[in-house]
């Protein structure tokens, strides 16, 4: 393989209002921003909930794209102007809309990834680039990938002993970082979805294979090598392709922020069928401009709990229709597996059971936040696994009929908020 990650470091966010989202990322998703970087033309604010760190970006008005350049560095400071005009760890990359665009990698060597990857004809936003302050130094490179305005940042930690990276003034715990909020357990990213055009699927897939070593990964037992995990009935007509790249197929992580070992984010492709009609994919591809990021799961230790919290702070979640709790042998399933079926239904929390054997029994929880940009594009997820490595179809389902509802409700006058968007909505 070309690229030789190590883990998932943390993911972009490029928005014009980074207060709001910033706001609505501490007060309603309980994340603590615990890194700041402000200069007289960037603003780069970092959250960081368990080992899941989102950077927002406060969306630049120019353009300013790296080329395939060799490499150079870069000294930090507070008060260093010749530094403001730079997105750190990330690309200036103008997009109409607000947007998750970059997914980055902690690497071995990033000098090597980027001669490597340039010689495979990959486009480097951002050259090999080291940054340094008084605790060390980090190089990074952004490479664009094949999938719309996604892109990733390669970095090396390394030679650092900061806790987080150069540039960025950390807010440290007894100068005001709130306590963590033990009611809303998120301890990583569970996995990222793409939504790409028809018939894409496969080239994105060969493409992550071939330059970052990621590997398939079955969402069901019986899907199909070729054709992937499809849901082509009841009005839905979805194609889906998991993946994860190689140390986290082979074994699970040790996260620096969390005490035990836990699986690293999988990633999964998503486009529509054929002759289905109009459907969320579809909606994402034309509001997003194009291919992108629709949305991204955090794994939580207590979904109820963590639901409920979110709830509270104002969250909104797409809930299932009421008889998905009350269908046959579905309240004798959500109480096997220890739930409340009247719980689950007041949060919207999806369960699907999956057995490998009598034995073998896993189940999964899921619940969707309504989107929270001014598009409707991108939104989180909360999941819960006992057991359960997959997705669920049974949760596919239930969400795709719920949010239909709502669609059809809205197009009969119901505004949301007197908002004329469509609804968009999770594909698993």
């Amino acid at each position: 393989m070309a690229a030789l990650l190590t883990r998932l470091h943390h993911i972009s966010l490029h928005v014009s209002n980074a207060e709001k989202i910033a706001n609505d990322l501490v007060s309603k998703f309980k994340f603590s921003l615990f890194a700041t970087r402000l200069t007289d033309r960037f603003r780069q604010l970092a959250f960081r909930k368990g080992a899941a760190v989102f950077i927002v970006n406060e969306r630049p008005k120019e353009s300013s794209v790296g080329l395939n350049e060799e490499p150079h560095r870069v000294n930090v400071g507070k008060y260093n102007q010749d530094n403001s005009a730079k997105c750190l760890y990330d690309a200036r990359l103008p997009y109409p809309v607000d947007t998750v665009s970059n997914v980055c990698f902690e690497v071995d060597d990033v000098e090597r990834s980027f001669r490597t990857l340039r010689h495979l004809g990959c486009n480097f936003l951002v050259p090999p680039t080291t940054v340094q302050d008084e605790r060390g130094l980090v190089t990074y490179s952004v490479v664009k990938s094949i999938v719309g305005n996604v892109c990733h940042t390669l970095i090396d930690r390394t030679n650092y002993n900061g806790s987080f990276l150069p540039g960025f003034d950390v807010i440290e715990k007894d100068c005001g970082l709130p306590a963590e909020d033990m009611s809303c357990p998120i301890t990583h990213f569970d996995h990222i979805t793409y939504v790409c055009p028809r018939k894409t699927t496969h080239q994105v897939m060969r493409w992550y294979e071939k330059l970052f070593g990621f590997q398939r990964f079955f969402i069901d037992s019986d899907e199909d090598v070729d054709e992937g995990f499809v849901v082509n009935q009841d009005g839905i007509g979805l194609r889906l392709i998991a993946m994860e790249y190689w140390k986290c197929s082979k074994a699970g992580l040790v996260l620096s922020s969390v005490d035990k070992k836990v699986p690293d984010c999988k990633f999964v492709i998503a486009e529509s069928l054929p002759k289905q009609g109009r459907n969320q994919v579809d909606t994402f591809l034309e509001q997003h401009d194009g291919p992108g990021i629709q949305h991204i799961g955090l794994y939580t230790q207590n979904i109820v709990s963590s639901a409920q919290a979110m709830a509270d702070a104002g969250v909104h979640f797409f809930s299932p229709p009421h008889a998905y709790y009350t269908g046959v042998g579905k309240q004798q399933e959500i109480e096997e597996a220890g739930h409340n079926p009247q719980v689950l239904a007041q949060h919207g929390i999806l369960l699907d059971t999956q057995t490998a054997s009598s034995e073998n029994r896993g189940y999964l929880l899921q619940v969707f936040t309504k989107p929270i940009f001014a598009e409707d594009t991108f939104f989180l997820e909360l999941i819960e696994r006992r057991g359960a490595t997959g997705f669920g179809e049974g949760n596919i389902r239930a969400l795709w009929r719920s949010v239909q509802a709502h669609m059809e409700n809205q197009v009969g006058g119901s505004q949301v908020e007197g908002s004329p968007k469509t609804v968009q909505t999770a594909v698993y």
